[in-house]
């Protein structure tokens, strides 16, 4: 139920505070006091349009603020966890801001919202009911949630059990769409990549060739400089008459006589004889490397082929062999998960007929299960009309099959008839203002129960009505009041008597601006106001126990 309402700078609300209690609140007042504006107040909390207008003359922008008890649906609690509200148990706190500038901003336990999403959360916490209403029960698409919300647990269960055969049906249905859809293109990427797979698998890459390509390229192109530098260091070496290894050795071997005469001398002998020996091992060295050069041209165009079959890789797969690889490894990943086959689509095909053949079984069930709650359904909606003085009135739940969709094959829609010997007619057609307020009535009475609202607002529900259907009007929302909080907006005075509180709002001038006040009644001030709603203007002694007499009634 709503806690509190708070209101700043609202069209003639200054500022305005006001606490409610559960059961049947009576707003009562003048004309032009402030009643209405209090439930468009409310409304902006459950997700209706903003408007510049709201905001009181003079002032940059208002705020509306609620504070609501906590709904009891798990699919509440599913839709603030969807939307990262926190939930905390003492309620839950929604905020409309609105300034100059049209700009509305929407809060939620502090978190921000959009408006749409404000809508679905204020569809679980308050449903305001005009005289000329155009809430859910005048809103044909609105019948069949509430004729379904009728339902016991086991039909809940046949609901269930049809939307996941649903969901899971339109899920194949829209893959059997894509892969008609993306046949040709799949087809296309499945060619291109094994044509890329073939052609990174032929060239037969291995991780670190390129490098070793390039030295080996490097020594090719470079065969006559290698050989000219080793064949003149060997020469330089080993010829015979100016043989640098023969007079290193001569050196050698002449240090060594004086070797034993000092240490110094020793040293150097040690040095020079360890000299002779490295270039000898490199002379044979030399030799070794000039035997095994040989100018292989055919190895120097078969290097040069290989290293542009990977430079033109590398330009479509990669910046080295490795990426390469790594690319390959990923489509050939690719084509071995593909599934795609001639007689995939004839397999898809065939499962969905499944599908469907089982999903119409479902809908079929749950059409059977309706259209018995419904026949429960229009004898109690018929009970609570006769109860409201509209003993003739026929009301009919009207079926009409459709396509299957998310809530079946069933289209539903209210139908009513007010006077004997008159056909059905829908209800959103029905003309008369108190016959409406009725019909919505019983319907809310019995809604009420199932629908889990924590608030229903009533504004000016009673206009057009008097004597004992206004007193049959009023128990009906006091008996409403007993499900969910009922806030009512009357002039009646029978349906401010059967009000569990009573809250009057008035208007006064201060300052040359109108301001609006409200007041919870005592039972003293109850019977005054209640008297003015019976007289008018001038109480009178006989209005005044006309009143008390009300009043008690009520109690009974």
């Amino acid at each position: 139920m709503l806690q509190e309402l708070t209101i700043k700078n609202f069209a003639i609300i200054s500022s305005l505070h006001l606490s409610f209690t559960d059961g049947m609140t009576a707003l009562t007042g003048e004309t032009g006091a402030g009643k209405s504006i209090i439930i468009d107040a409310v409304s902006l909390l459950a997700g209706a349009r903003s408007s510049i207008e709201y905001i009181r003359q003079g002032s940059d922008k208002c705020l509306v603020e609620g504070l609501f008890d906590l709904p009891e649906q798990p699919e509440f609690r599913l839709l603030l966890e969807e939307f990262g509200i926190e939930v905390d148990e003492a309620g839950l706190i929604v905020q409309r801001d609105l300034n100059i500038s049209g700009k509305s901003v929407s809060r939620v336990n502090g978190r921000i919202v959009t408006l749409a999403n404000l809508r679905r959360i204020g569809q679980f916490l308050v449903d305001i009911q005009g005289q000329n209403d155009h809430q859910e029960l005048m809103h044909p698409e609105s019948h069949l949630r509430l004729l379904d919300s009728f339902g016991d647990t086991a039909f809940q269960k046949t609901k269930s059990n049809y939307q996941a055969a649903y969901k899971d049906y339109v899920s194949l249905v829209n893959q059997v769409k894509k892969f008609k859809q993306n046949e040709q293109s799949f087809a296309q990427r499945i060619d291109m990549l094994t044509f890329q797979q073939e052609e990174i698998s032929n060239a037969g890459l291995v991780s670190g060739e390129e490098e070793k390509l390039v030295e080996e390229r490097e020594k090719l192109t470079n065969y006559q400089k290698i050989v000219d530098s080793l064949s003149y260091s060997y020469q330089a070496m080993t010829n015979e008459e100016t043989s640098a290894l023969d007079t290193i050795g001569s050196a050698s071997q002449e240090l060594q006589t004086i070797a034993s005469l000092d240490q110094d001398y020793e040293s150097i002998s040690d040095n020079v004889h360890s000299a002779y020996y490295l270039l000898q091992d490199a002379v044979s060295e030399i030799g070794r490397q000039l035997d095994l050069l040989e100018l292989d041209e055919e190895r120097l165009d078969l290097v040069n082929e290989r290293l542009e079959l990977i430079h033109q890789l590398k330009r479509k797969y990669g910046d080295s062999i490795e990426i390469i690889l790594n690319y390959y490894e990923q489509i050939s990943q690719e084509l071995l998960d593909s599934d795609f086959s001639g007689d995939k689509l004839e397999k898809l095909e065939i499962e969905l007929s499944a599908k469907a053949e089982k999903l119409q079984k479902l809908a079929e069930k749950l059409q059977t299960a309706r259209k018995k709650m419904a026949k429960k359904l229009e004898a109690a909606i018929q009970d609570e009309l006769k109860s409201l003085y509209m003993e003739n009135a026929r009301f009919e739940v009207k079926f009409k099959a459709v396509a299957f969709g998310g809530e079946g094959i069933d289209e539903v829609e209210f139908y009513i008839t007010t006077n004997p010997g008159e056909p059905l007619k829908p209800l959103v057609k029905v003309a008369s203002g108190g016959e409406i307020s009725r019909v919505m009535l019983a319907l809310k009475t019995i809604f009420s129960r199932t629908q889990g609202l924590t608030s229903i607002v009533f504004d000016e529900v009673d206009t057009g009505v008097s004597g004992r259907v206004a007193q049959a009007i009023a128990d009906k929302i006091y008996q409403i009041g007993q499900n969910s909080q009922a806030l009512c907006i009357t002039h009646l005075p029978q349906v401010a008597a059967r009000a569990d509180h009573q809250l009057f709002i008035r208007k006064e001038i201060t300052a040359g601006r109108t301001l609006t006040k409200v007041e919870e009644l005592t039972e003293k001030d109850r019977i005054e106001e209640i008297a003015r709603m019976l007289a008018g203007t001038e109480i009178t002694d006989l209005s005044i126990e006309h009143a008390k007499e009300l009043l008690q009634l009520a109690k009974k």
